[in-house]
C-alpha cells in the first residue's frame, strides 16, 4: 500500500488550487518568497541554489523563474500525481538525502504528516543538506486551536505541540525566527539577539 496515496490530484485541488478552499493564493506566496529572499540579501547570503520538499503545485519553481531565474531549483515530492504533472523527483525526505548542499531549504507543510519516528531522520537529513537557510512551515496542536481557518487547512495530521518539533529541531538547527533556522554545523553570520532564545 502506498503510504503517501492520499496526496493525490483530488488533495491539491481542495487545498492549492480551489480559490473556495485553498489555504493561500499566488500573491500570499509571493509575499512569503519575498521575505525570505529579502532576509537573506539584508543578511549577505547568496542564494544561487534551491531544495524544495514537498514541491506542490510549484508556487516556488514559479516564483523563483520570474524573480530569481539565475537559482538552480530542485523540487521533490512522495506525490505520484504531482511528479508526474510537474517533474518533481519522488523523494522521502525521511530516507532520503542528497550528497549536495543548498543555499536555502523550504520545507513546508511536510513534517505535520510524517509519524513519529520518521521526524527525526527528516530533521537531520534536512539539516545535513543545508549550506544556509532553512525554511519550515509546520503546523501544531496551538495553531489548529489559535490561528489556522480549519474550513481550509487539512487537519488529518499528526498534531503535536510545538515544544515537540523545537526539542528535535535544536539538535540540528538554530531558529532565527519566522519560520527561518540555520545549521548549528556553520558559523552563525546573524547577531546575537537575532537568534532565538537558547540558540534553538
Amino acid at each position: 500500500m502506498d503510504r503517501y496515496g492520499r496526496f493525490d490530484a483530488a488533495y491539491y485541488q481542495r487545498f492549492y488550487e480551489d480559490p473556495k478552499t485553498r489555504v493561500y493564493d499566488t500573491a500570499g506566496h509571493g509575499a512569503l518568497a519575498q521575505f525570505i529572499f529579502g532576509f537573506a540579501g539584508w543578511n549577505h547570503l547568496e542564494i544561487d541554489s534551491v531544495l524544495d520538499i514537498g514541491a506542490g503545485i510549484g508556487h516556488w519553481q514559479r516564483w523563483l523563474g520570474m524573480h530569481a531565474p539565475s537559482v538552480r531549483y530542485t523540487g521533490t515530492e512522495v506525490s505520484k500525481a504531482m511528479c508526474k504533472r510537474f517533474g518533481w523527483q519522488e523523494r522521502d525526505i525521511a530516507r532520503w538525502r542528497d550528497r549536495k548542499k543548498y543555499d536555502l531549504i523550504l520545507c513546508q507543510g511536510v513534517l505535520q504528516y510524517l509519524p513519529d519516528p520518521d521526524v527525526a531522520p527528516a530533521v537531520a537529513n534536512i539539516a545535513a543538506m543545508a549550506k544556509g537557510l532553512v525554511y519550515l512551515e509546520i503546523t501544531t496542536r496551538a495553531d489548529l486551536r489559535e490561528h489556522c481557518d480549519l474550513e481550509r487547512t487539512d487537519t488529518d495530521i499528526h498534531v503535536r505541540n510545538g515544544s515537540y518539533y523545537r526539542g528535535i529541531l535544536s539538535k540540528h538547527l538554530l531558529n532565527i525566527g519566522a519560520g527561518l533556522w540555520w545549521p548549528k554545523d556553520r558559523p552563525a553570520p546573524f547577531y546575537e539577539l537575532e537568534v532565538g532564545q537558547g540558540g534553538g
